[in-house]
């Protein structure tokens, strides 16, 4: 940004997580900081994503302190609200006025790869239109599908959710025996679901098989596969991503949903029991089994304050406040900050300027290291991955 002292904007877009708050508060504390608040006016929020700067509906967040400030980041969900909205030429046209008419010189915005896209456009229609606009990117999904980040601000809180939830389940069906399919979040990539292994303290804990988008799914491989650990331990817990495609590649759960579509042309995969239903129904047809169950997670996996990784916290404030520090440096005036996994004995973060198209649109998936041979598994490579993010689960103890 400019030395002149001009207004900034915040935005939250895409899914909620457990933690996309501290990344908008470690955004704003870094902006007050010595060296950068001599280049700020005001810090302003922007409710509902793009749809509030063109609304011009904002908060004052330069005035929020104290003991609100700190609870606002603790709480999960999107404090400022979030869109899904991607920006037509005309609300590029009309985003530039509305910041023209602000003085505001630098734009923050903090969500998955369709809002860096997002951002990517509002920069890009910046940069043609010769306004001064530094524009960054603040990363976050629960997905962790960001290419640019080893694991996105999210991920961790999300998966220790899930983990900790199938290990409750697993007791549940320790206890009542018989099938318990559990459908977690993930449109294209199966890190979330592969979560669930963490839950496994002994040899015959669930989950038992774990079905992730990356490998093509069968039915009749599937109720193979669920008869065969009925066979070798009595039940059967399953985790399932919602975003698993048959072998045409088309997404079940798309096929069984409405059809709707948001406007980066996602269609509606959460909010809807369908795909554990037919995997329930397909389990039993296959089996004969009477006592066969499916739980779709949904959204409760995003933001579930009781599951936040402690780890996932302080990478997520960091992240907002490597971007606040990559704007006001002498280098790229538009990017996104991504998160590397240092290369130490012990766990450690690095957070990165890259360009903003190394988080825009096309999604990571799960590297085949990290996924079993038999392909309803993961490897013990990605234990030892997700392991240091999520933290410990309860341990547990059982009679039978």
């Amino acid at each position: 940004m400019n030395e002149k002292k001009r207004n900034v904007v915040i935005a939250q877009s895409g899914g909620p997580t457990a933690v996309i708050n501290a990344s908008l508060c470690g955004a704003v504390e870094a902006l007050r900081e010595k060296g950068v608040s001599k280049s700020v006016g005001r810090i302003l929020g922007a409710k509902h994503g793009i749809d509030g700067i063109l609304s011009g509906d904002f908060v004052d967040l330069g005035s929020i302190r104290g003991r609100r400030f700190e609870r606002i980041a603790m709480t999960p969900s999107a404090a400022l609200g979030s869109s899904r909205r991607k920006p037509t030429p005309e609300d590029c046209a009309a985003i530039l006025a509305r910041f023209k008419e602000m003085d505001v010189g630098g734009f923050f915005y903090i969500g998955g790869n369709d809002s860096a896209d997002t951002l990517r456009i509002v920069a890009e229609a910046a940069r043609k239109d010769g306004y001064p606009l530094s524009c960054w990117h603040i990363p976050k999904t629960i997905d962790n599908d960001l290419r640019s980040c080893d694991h996105a601000p999210g991920y961790a809180s999300a998966a220790r959710f899930v983990a900790s939830a199938v290990a409750g389940d697993d007791l549940d069906n320790r206890a009542l025996g018989g099938v318990k399919i559990d459908v977690v979040m993930g449109r294209d990539s199966g890190f979330l679901a592969a979560s669930a292994a963490l839950a496994r303290k002994r040899p015959d804990d669930g989950p038992h098989l774990i079905y992730l988008p990356e490998v093509p799914f069968s039915i009749e491989k599937f109720a193979g596969d669920v008869k065969a650990a009925c066979r070798k331990f009595g039940r059967c817990v399953v985790v399932v991503s919602e975003g698993i495609r048959g072998g045409d590649g088309k997404s079940i759960a798309a096929k069984l949903g409405n059809g709707e579509k948001d406007s980066h042309g996602n269609v509606q995969m959460s909010g809807s029991g369908a795909l554990g239903d037919a995997l329930a129904r397909a389990v039993r047809e296959a089996t004969g089994l009477k006592r066969v169950r499916a739980d779709t997670f949904g959204y409760i996996q995003r933001s579930f304050a009781l599951a936040v990784s402690k780890l996932d916290f302080e990478e997520a404030w960091s992240a907002g406040a490597s971007a606040v520090q990559a704007a006001f440096g002498r280098g790229m005036r538009t990017g996104t900050i991504g998160i590397v996994r240092a290369k130490s004995k012990n766990y450690r973060a690095e957070y990165v300027a890259m360009q903003i198209e190394q988080a825009a649109r096309t999604p990571k998936s799960m590297p085949k290291k990290f996924i079993a041979r038999s392909g309803c598994d993961v490897t013990k490579a990605f234990v030892e991955y997700a392991r240091p993010l999520v933290g410990n689960i309860p341990d547990t103890e059982v009679l039978v």
